[in-house]
């Protein structure tokens, strides 16, 4: 291990190399914390891993490993009309809450940044933080009753204006409730990483371009913007790797036979052929997919933040 000696004023002055045992020894409780993340790594990360063969093999739960097959599964998985709609299905659905969901987090955390009473601000964060402590249970059987059509408070209002009532639960509205759970419960919580990012900003920035005669307006997005732009885009590389998970628990909740059209995706695909049709190869064929697409995606995402802005998920 090598430790970096620091002087206050000079900044990196001298490096001590130690060496493994010495480092163990001396600093045990760092090392000794580590056990349990590396622990939970290692076994519900990498011993599955081991599993991926059941792709390539005719399985059978009763009888174990079957012989090896090849690609036989995935060539099974394109050529179901089914199972194309599904991906069609997750595309979509992952660019919606791409597009609709990534941005509010930071236009919240903006927001949050310019109040000016400490006392409010963090009365407004322990409000917008709050929901995401709620499983999608909780949740569900909440807007269940606030979309409800019969005696349901938005349909209801609806019809004291003369409007028709709306099935949010049926066909294309779904997706819709699946971008507003989604936001009641995540985008105030993910705000904690930006709110982290504006509050390591240096305040001189700020003070000479008021001096200069820049409004809130004009620091916001000449200055603010800027200094959150790697963080942004370190957080849109990430989102990139579980666009093909759409929210996979959320949907299970919420979702009935009325919606597979528009609302099945690769997840809740999975789960029914896999437990509940007990097509295990097949199943372990599509999750092999999705993961090497997801990988695909930040590669490619991780790319183009380091062409852009010099720095990326490991530098």
């Amino acid at each position: 291990s090598r430790l970096q000696k620091t002087d206050t004023m000079t900044g990196p002055v001298t490096y001590k190399r130690l060496g493994l045992k010495k480092g163990v020894k001396k600093y045990w409780m760092l090392y000794a914390m580590m056990i349990i993340p590396l622990a939970q790594y290692f076994i519900f990360r990498y011993c599955p891993l081991w599993g991926v063969q059941v792709a390539f093999k005719d399985y059978n739960l009763f009888e174990g490993d079957g012989p090896w097959v090849g690609l036989k599964y995935f060539r099974q998985m394109f050529s179901q009309a089914r199972f194309l709609q599904v991906i069609q299905n997750t595309l979509e659905i992952g660019l919606l809450k791409l597009v609709f969901l990534f941005p509010l987090p930071i236009l919240l955390a903006l927001m949050l940044n310019e109040f000016r009473r400490e006392f409010y601000k963090r009365l407004c964060q322990t409000v917008v933080y709050l929901p995401h402590f709620l499983s999608f249970v909780v949740i569900h059987s909440v807007f269940v009753n606030l979309l409800s059509t019969q005696g349901g408070p938005v349909n209801e209002a609806l019809a004291s204006l003369g409007l028709e009532k709306i099935n949010f639960y049926t066909n294309e509205r779904f997706r819709f409730v699946l971008l507003l759970t989604e936001a009641y419960r995540d985008v105030g919580f993910n705000t904690i990483v930006y709110l982290s990012a504006l509050s390591a900003m240096d305040r001189q920035m700020f003070e000479v371009a008021a001096v200069d005669g820049a409004n809130h307006f004009q620091q916001m997005l000449h200055l603010t913007l800027p200094g959150l732009m790697p963080v942004i885009m370190l957080m849109l590389t990430l989102r990139m790797g579980t666009i093909l998970q759409s929210g996979t628990d959320q949907i299970l909740v919420m979702y009935n036979p009325s919606v597979y059209k528009t609302a099945d995706v690769i997840g809740t695909f999975v789960y029914r052929e896999g437990i509940g049709g007990g097509k295990f190869s097949l199943s372990a064929a599509i999750g092999l997919y999705e993961s090497a697409v997801s990988f695909a995606l930040i590669m490619i995402s991780n790319f183009i933040t380091q062409r852009a802005f010099g720095r990326g998920l490991w530098q």
